[in-house]
């Protein structure tokens, strides 16, 4: 595939001297040649370019751009765009959509840009862990905050006196809102986003305290389980295959009042990944990445470094690495913390951290921040976390392309975290055109109102890859999601085995879909 990509860039870099040796000879047939061979150069040069599709996937690729076509042909005529809209507004368009019908039953590989807190719907959290006995809310006075816990007997709380959660939904009156008001409490989601969050800095506040709410019941020991293992379902039932996730390892409690220390929790974690792959055969498993936030000293991050470095000996299948996470801009830069994160790399012998950095998720250009992206490169970061960033520093793109590092693009995210408003702008959207290694993730999908992946594929399939991006495109995504992962050699064969059954029974769905549609005049799309 790469001899086919150089032969046709090749032949383009022909033609352009060709014209500018002999410009006289500029006839329209070279024109047309010329221009033809921009068209396939640019082509060979795009995420997908290199595939070859078969020709049953040719066939479903037909069916998925009639219906891709179809949806930007009517936003031309006046029909919404939710890639130019805010998700909240473009979430139920998206919903209705026939491509994001596709795309949801597309395997998609793996989602490898996740956090702890955020992965399982908010409605489960409000249906389920709320209607639990010893669940126990407590409101300020001003009735502006929330904070849950689970007691046995709960303690004496001035100011905020804990109260059993069943027992307000009953006094409430109104079951309905008295939920809706739970989950209010935890989600982003407004009617007037651009109203309610006119800054980065308001809509972080709100994102920040979201979890806060949520960390009381989440980290309740028996919740702590179920939740993971309803976050591994979700994204399953999306067609995931795969995931890594970070986290804080928080501090897991139970009904006594009893803590759990960050090795027992990884031990949790990794039991909970154990019994899933069991239940679920169709599921690759994924792993952990610990995270540190950006606020710490340095000596503190030095104390994490050296907990990742024993987490990695003692949880070999399922510790991946090690993270700096928060909002970027206003926390500590990485350089600020270099002292800790070299710390491996001198012992003698070196000790191997994998590092996954977040890195220039910012708007700004010269900052601190937006040289995150220098330092995550010079401390060998094995993938790039957002990189919103990246085309401003031509050197640090470079190194990306040489080293394989992966930038993990988050689409939804960096809209609703207002780096962006229409995502046909998105900075990926060069990458994606210039074959860098990226990957497709959700970052935070729950406070959003998104589950799984689909949603982040659909704006990046409609929005950021351009009109003509196709099925190969979809499938080198997907490709990458699991090349790109931190799994051993042997998991990464065993994974794609796994992705390609799944892709090839995708395949024949759509076909059959699309040709019952035709013969049958009913479209199963």
């Amino acid at each position: 595939m790469e001899t086919k990509a150089s032969i046709c860039i090749l032949a383009f870099y022909f033609f352009l001297t060709c014209i500018k040796s002999s410009p006289l000879q500029f006839s329209k047939e070279t024109y047309l040649k010329t221009r033809q061979s921009f068209l396939d150069a640019e082509e060979k040069l795009k995420i997908g370019g290199n595939l070859t599709l078969t020709a049953k996937e040719e066939k479903a690729n037909a069916a998925l751009m009639r219906l891709k076509y179809a949806e930007i042909n009517a936003s031309r005529n006046g029909a919404p765009f939710p890639p130019s809209m805010h998700f909240f507004k473009g979430k139920p368009i998206i919903e209705k959509s026939s491509v994001f019908k596709i795309l949801q039953k597309m395997p998609k590989g793996a989602a490898l840009h996740l956090h702890d807190i955020s992965l399982t719907d908010i409605w489960w959290i409000v249906k389920n862990v709320t209607y639990r006995p010893n669940c126990y809310m407590c409101q300020d006075v001003n009735k502006s905050s929330i904070k849950f816990h689970f007691f046995a007997n709960p303690p004496q709380n001035p100011g905020c006196p804990w109260m059993l959660v069943s027992h307000q939904r009953q006094v409430s009156g109104d079951r309905s809102k008295f939920d809706q008001m739970l989950y209010n409490s935890m989600s982003l989601v407004v009617d007037d986003p651009v109203k309610t969050y006119p800054t980065i800095d308001a809509v972080w506040a709100q994102f920040l305290h979201c979890f806060d709410v949520a960390n009381g019941m989440v980290n309740y020991l028996p919740v702590f389980k179920d939740y993971f293992y309803e976050a591994l379902n979700e994204f399953r039932l999306d067609n995931v295959q795969y995931i890594e996730l970070r986290g804080l390892l928080p501090q897991v409690y139970d009904l006594n009042g009893r803590t759990y220390d960050k090795t027992t929790v990884m031990q949790i974690y990794q039991d909970v990944f154990n019994q899933f792959k069991r239940d679920h055969k169709d599921f690759s498993g994924g792993k952990y990445i610990y995270s540190s936030i950006r606020i710490k000293s340095p000596t503190d991050i030095l104390g994490d470094v050296k907990l990742s470095l024993s987490l990695k000996t003692n949880f070999p299948e399922y510790f991946a690495g090690y993270d700096l996470v928060g909002q970027e801009d206003p926390g500590k830069s990485l350089l600020y913390y270099i002292d800790p994160l070299l710390y491996p790399q001198q012992q003698n012998p070196p000790i191997k951290l994998p590092y996954f950095f977040h890195a220039g998720e910012t708007d700004w250009e010269g900052t601190p921040t937006d040289d995150n992206l220098i330092d995550a490169v010079l401390l060998n970061t094995t993938r790039i976390g957002h990189g919103y960033a990246l085309t401003k520093h031509p050197k640090v793109l470079q190194a990306v392309k040489q080293k394989q590092i992966a930038i993990e693009v988050n689409p939804i995210s960096n809209q609703v975290l207002k780096l962006v408003d229409d995502l046909r702008n998105h900075p990926a959207a060069s990458l994606i055109a210039e074959g860098y290694p990226v990957v497709i993730s959700a970052d935070d999908p729950s406070v959003w109102g998104a589950r799984g992946l689909s949603y982040d594929f659909y704006m990046a399939f409609m929005g950021m890859a351009g009109e003509d991006a196709d099925l190969k495109f979809l499938k080198q995504l997907a490709l990458n999601s699991l090349q790109y992962s931190a799994m051993t050699p042997q998991e990464k064969s065993n994974a794609m085995n796994l992705w390609k059954y799944k892709w090839d029974t995708f395949i024949e769905d759509i076909n059959e879909a699309y040709w019952y549609h035709n013969h049958m005049g009913r479209n199963e799309l």
